[in-house]
């Protein structure tokens, strides 16, 4: 932790943060910083508090103890700076929407009270649908897409906020591996322009490919830091404990890291 705890380099900094549903505490005491640039993993079993993480970090969950600072500011005061993909479970579907309406969604951060999207925004809009291949689809309700199709519009969404900090839940669920393999190149083109991304990641066969630095999570902080570091047999079982299984591709990944 910085010694003034206000580093306004650093993305993300917590400190000592707690969350709790229902006054059962899902996170415990978590302390947390992640340098600007990096494509972070965070991995843990299901009910780790991955989500939970994520959703506290932006303020949808209050911290029973602890802060939350983003580039050294509180999350209401940077927001503007974050975008945000969410689980596609927890998104409406059939809200009456099109796929440009969605992507126009995430220009609204920068518009004044009750000004409407204009020419520049929709041009972004379009070029962010072009990244992700769903220009397309610009007219279609959201609702009529293929999973993975839906995952490249908040991908879109995400990326027309101009955002330095990007928090993504769990992008590659229930995607196809050309969708999966758009996904990954466009975060690692964001990588390459500067950006953080903090992604919520289930399958370990990826994790070393995928990400520079990993947060491995289990209701509290396992370890966090360089993939190549931390990603081992040892602290992999810290993590999941009886709940681990380590597949014949896993097990090569972490051994070819050695």
């Amino acid at each position: 932790m910085s010694a003034s705890g206000t580093d306004p380099a650093l993305p993300l900094e917590i400190h000592d943060l707690t969350v709790a549903y229902h006054k059962k505490p899902v996170l415990y005491g978590i302390d947390l910083e992640i340098p600007a640039g990096k494509l972070v993993g965070v991995v843990g079993p299901n009910g780790a508090g991955k989500s939970t993480l994520i959703k506290a970090i932006m303020g949808l969950l209050p911290a029973s103890s602890g802060w939350v600072k983003v580039f050294g500011k509180p999350y209401r005061e940077s927001c503007h700076r974050v975008g945000y993909v969410p689980q596609r479970e927890s998104v409406d579907w059939d809200f009456p929407v099109s796929v440009m309406d969605v992507v126009l969604m995430g220009r609204y951060g920068r518009l004044r009270l009750a000004q409407r999207p204009t020419r520049h925004d929709r041009e972004i809009a379009r070029e962010c649908l072009e990244k992700v291949r769903m220009l397309p689809f610009a007219n279609r309700q959201i609702g009529n897409l293929s999973g993975g199709q839906q995952q490249r519009v908040f991908l879109a969404r995400a990326l027309a906020q101009e955002s330095d900090l990007y928090l993504m839940d769990e992008p590659f669920v229930g995607v196809d591996a050309a969708t999966e393999t758009a996904i990954i190149t466009l975060l690692r083109e964001l990588q390459s322009r500067g950006k953080t991304l903090i992604v919520v990641h289930h399958d370990l066969s990826s994790v070393r490919e995928y990400f520079d630095m990993l947060v491995l999570l289990n209701m509290r902080l396992v370890a966090a830091g360089p993939t190549r570091e931390i990603f081992t047999q040892e602290i992999l079982q810290a993590t999941y404990g009886g709940r681990l299984t380590i597949l014949s591709d896993v097990a090569q990944a972490i051994g070819e890291g050695g």
